[in-house]
């Protein structure tokens, strides 16, 4: 069954006026991420009208309107001159950092692999005993049960 909530009720029997914010996002010529950052960012992005679908994977609808006038604004919105950004950093500070990352993970991963190297020995240790004491019991029981089938056979032939 697919779960139906009304955000906005004013709309409900006007549904020819919504659109999705993945079919919102072709309309106006924007990625679905772009899309999804406008609506976490700006609180002036048109509010949800409907949403649909199981509760884990909602699809949301707006006013296709609302949406086409917030996108013309967003993209006639005056920019920073690129003199204003923040400048970006240099490559090879992005590179080192990239270095210290791994370095990081190869010696964290290295340290994981021989703790787990030193259970695993522990472990296969402990099967080996485990193994051996089996072959113990079944040959201790083997004996017990032999002892008893040759009691049994005794008794049975002196009586």
């Amino acid at each position: 069954m697919e779960a139906v909530t009304w955000l906005r009720p004013e709309f409900q029997g006007r549904e020819d006026e919504l659109i999705t914010l993945a079919d919102g996002a072709r309309l106006v010529g924007v990625t679905r991420s772009t899309v999804s950052n406008w609506a976490a960012r700006h609180g002036n992005f048109p509010h949800l009208v409907l949403l649909t679908g199981p509760l884990n994977k909602r699809t949301k609808y707006v006013v296709r309107e609302e949406l086409v006038d917030f996108a013309r604004h967003q993209r006639n919105k005056a920019r920073k001159p690129l003199s204003e950004h923040k400048p970006r950093r240099p490559t090879v500070e992005l590179r080192a950092g990239e270095v210290e990352h791994y370095t990081q993970q190869v010696a964290r991963l290295t340290e994981l692999i021989d703790r787990h190297k030193q259970t695993l020995a522990d472990a296969e240790t402990r099967l080996r005993t485990a193994r051996q004491r089996l072959r113990t019991a079944r040959t201790r029981l083997n004996t017990e049960l032999a002892a008893a089938r040759e009691h049994t056979i005794t008794e049975t032939s002196t009586s």
